[in-house]
């Protein structure tokens, strides 16, 4: 899987504390291993349309806090930390010929939740 980060991305992970910084950091491997695992089962399903929703089979590791916003649809989310500091960031799939890409858009605390 490939990553690429919105504008808005980079100038929210500019402003984050370093605490912030770091505790995303630490969950980064975590989350791209899940990432890879997510695109093979994409790839099995063959089903284009699963960018914008779940993959049938696969399932996000519980720790991660992954879903698809409710009040977003193709954009998803991860908590990483409830309490202080409260994380959290915002992403979408897209796809070009060469597969799945994994866009951040957001990242910071449940305020981003208001422009995903």
């Amino acid at each position: 899987m490939r990553f690429e980060t919105t504008p808005r991305f980079d100038s929210d992970y500019k402003d984050l504390k370093a605490e912030h910084k770091r505790q995303f950091r630490e969950v980064l491997p975590d989350f791209i291993r899940a990432c890879d695992a997510y695109a093979e089962a994409y790839a099995v399903s063959r089903d284009k349309d699963a960018v914008k929703e779940k993959v049938p089979a696969y399932r996000w590791p519980a720790a991660l806090r992954v879903s698809p916003m409710k009040s977003a649809p193709g954009i998803w989310e991860m908590t990483w930390s409830f309490a202080s500091p409260d994380g959290r960031a915002t992403f979408e799939f897209v796809s070009d010929d060469q597969g799945l890409i994994l866009r951040w858009r957001r990242i910071g605390d449940h305020s981003i939740y208001k422009r995903p």
